[in-house]
């Protein structure tokens, strides 16, 4: 997957990295403000009850 990448992008070495480093913040990004709270609200809230 990794070797994908690399050839996809354009340019030096240096500048590979940054892009693909951008690319993994966005990811990141995206995953942490917009996926994992959708996910959330379609699971089933857990009863815990505490005696």
């Amino acid at each position: 997957m990794f070797s994908i990448l690399w050839r996809f992008f354009p340019g030096p070495a240096w500048l590979r990295v940054i892009i693909l480093l951008l690319a993994a913040a966005a990811l990141v990004y995206a995953l942490i403000f917009y996926i994992y709270p959708w996910v959330a609200t379609l699971l089933p809230e857990p009863e815990v009850t505490v005696e």
